[in-house]
């Protein structure tokens, strides 16, 4: 991994999620915000349900399937994005955990590394 600062990978990492929500789920989110937090990486997407799912997840049975529906594509996905991960900041990655609200039309995303990112962050001074 290139010396970046924290503000530098961060903006990388989140480039590299808006690219794979576009490519893999056929939207990007209307904001990405991302965190390093020591070995674990945050990422917080707004505006990632579709104006279809919108509707549905107005119903208790329709925001279920919509929940279980992201849950299967992001699970196919696990490979794809522990590469997108592992490419950017050169550490294996422990777990990943997801989740989405569909009143809120959030995504959250957590990888749990295998070291802590603080300890290789270039000085942004």
């Amino acid at each position: 991994m290139e010396k970046m600062t924290k503000g530098q990978l961060e903006a990388k990492i989140g480039e590299a999620i808006i690219k794979f929500e576009k490519e893999f789920m056929g939207r990007g989110p209307i904001e990405t915000t991302t965190y390093l937090i020591k070995d674990m990486i945050f990422v917080r997407l707004k505006g990632v349900l579709t104006p279809a799912e919108e509707q549905l997840a107005k119903t208790v049975e329709g925001a279920d399937l919509i929940k279980k529906t992201r849950v299967q594509l992001l699970e196919g996905a696990r490979s794809l994005l522990r590469a997108i991960i592992i490419d950017i900041t050169d550490c294996k990655i422990k777990s990943m955990h997801s989740d989405i609200s569909t009143k809120t039309g959030e995504r959250i995303i957590v990888f749990v590394l295998d070291k802590n990112l603080e300890l290789t962050f270039k000085s942004s001074q």
